[in-house]
């Protein structure tokens, strides 16, 4: 059981990190190419999408993490869990309000104020990003025997 509560951890907060490195590389770049009502548009539609994605990942990965901490007492593994659910409650308090005020109905989506809301959750979302590259570099870490 142990085992594969490890495994699961791992493979959570790396399909999480995969996810959110793409995001930022590849996907909001080139969105950030297109009109702003069009990269609004784009917006949308992928967040609404990924959102039924990323948050189980994270939260089976934290609770995964939490188990094998304490099965096993290592607190490397409840260091690795806290950053990939730390994504959580940062999605809910500081990425929400720029969510919502992306979604605003009647939102003029062409807008100067849309874009640098376009532009702010970019830089939001590679903190979300970051806690999850660094978990997932504890996790492996704790799974190769660190």
């Amino acid at each position: 059981m142990l085992r594969v509560l490890s495994l699961v951890a791992v493979l959570a907060a790396s399909l999480f990190a995969g996810a959110a490195l793409y995001i930022n590389v590849a996907e909001q770049p080139a969105r950030l190419t297109l009109d702003t009502r069009s990269a609004a548009a784009q917006w949308a539609q992928s967040y609404m999408r990924a959102t039924w994605m990323q948050a189980p990942l994270a939260l089976v990965s934290l609770l995964c993490g939490i188990a094998v901490w304490l099965m096993t007492g290592r607190v490397g593994w409840l260091v690795a869990a806290v950053l990939i659910g730390l994504v959580v409650p940062f999605t809910l308090l500081g990425i929400m309000p720029t969510n919502r005020s992306l979604l605003l109905h009647g939102r003029d989506l062409g807008s100067p104020d849309t874009r640098a809301l376009l532009e702010r959750w970019g830089r939001l979302h590679a903190v979300r990003t970051a806690l999850s590259l660094v978990a997932t570099i504890q996790y492996l870490w704790l799974l190769s025997g660190g």
